[in-house]
């Protein structure tokens, strides 16, 4: 279901307040320009300063206006295992075609906690699952053998996972555990192309949200076997890659897509602040050098 430039979605706001408009046209030009899939409501998406009501309205419009020209894996993960459940059942209300979970964040379970949580919401969800693996915001780590315990426990519900630990080793590890057949999606964009040489399918994206044409060009020449050409588009992306990191994020992103689509909201929600002087700079370096301005 997943492979490719997938973006985790900016969510735009004007005057605090979700502006439906200018995401419908962040969506209509990410299918134009070759993203394979949409995440609503991830981390980049601001989904941690929404409102439940909100953030599964942002949801309904990414679906409405994808209209199944590509699929959409709305984030839902919570700490609260039965938060999570009813996370589920409002993103297959919304349109959602599967869910990104992660871990619980925070109160740091076991793994033995960890599987149960997912258990729990698998029993009960009626969409696919992506497992979303980031340890680095979680403080949570699901070890590649309590993956692979998950997958085998609930055959097809488990459909992939976006791996952000920053382990190009977890790929090997998960395809010996999960099978060849389990999608692995980069959550890191700089390590994008070796994650592919490991078994990798594509990038749940940071930089999508303002390269699409590029980062799609990108997967798409690593699928074709072209890995000159992947390689060549990595190199004219990796700056960007890192300058969206600079500051904390969305502060980058937003930036950047201000720079590349003019009138973009720029506004953010706290604590979430604008990108700083240092990293406007580090942006328009890298997003000359890509071509981009």
């Amino acid at each position: 279901m997943f492979s490719g430039s997938i973006p985790a979605l900016v969510t735009p706001f004007r005057n605090g307040s979700f502006a439906e408009e200018d995401y419908r046209a962040l969506v209509e030009w990410q299918i134009a320009e070759g993203s394979a899939g949409l995440v609503p409501c991830g981390t980049t998406g601001e989904a941690a300063t929404m409102p439940k009501d909100e953030h599964f309205e942002v949801v309904r419009v990414c679906a409405d206006q994808a209209k199944g020209r590509v699929p959409v894996l709305a984030g839902a993960g919570s700490n609260d295992t039965l938060v999570a459940i009813e996370n589920v059942k409002a993103s297959a209300d919304a349109g959602a075609d599967a869910v990104l979970m992660v871990p619980p964040y925070y109160n740091r379970p076991s793994q033995e906690g960890i599987f149960q949580h997912f258990a729990a919401i698998a029993e009960q969800a009626d969409l696919p699952i992506v497992l979303y693996n980031v340890p680095g915001r979680t403080v949570t780590d699901i070890q590649p053998a309590t993956m692979a315990r998950i997958v085998k426990a609930f055959p097809g519900k488990f459909i992939g996972v976006k791996d952000a630990t920053g382990s190009l080793a977890r790929v090997s590890e998960q395809r010996a555990g999960c099978g060849h057949d389990f999608i692995q999606l980069s959550g890191n964009d700089e390590t994008a192309l070796a994650f592919n040489a490991m078994g990798g399918t594509g990038c749940i994206s940071v930089t999508a949200n303002v390269a699409p044409k590029l980062c799609a060009e990108f997967q798409a020449a690593w699928a074709a076997g072209d890995h000159a050409q992947a390689l060549e588009l990595h190199d004219r992306l990796y700056p960007l890659h890192l300058a969206m990191f600079t500051d904390a994020s969305p502060g980058p992103v937003k930036y950047a897509l201000g720079r590349v689509r003019e009138g973009f909201p720029q506004d953010l929600r706290l604590p979430m602040t604008p990108a700083g002087e240092a990293s406007r700079k580090a942006v328009d370096a890298a997003l000359a050098h890509a071509g981009l301005i």
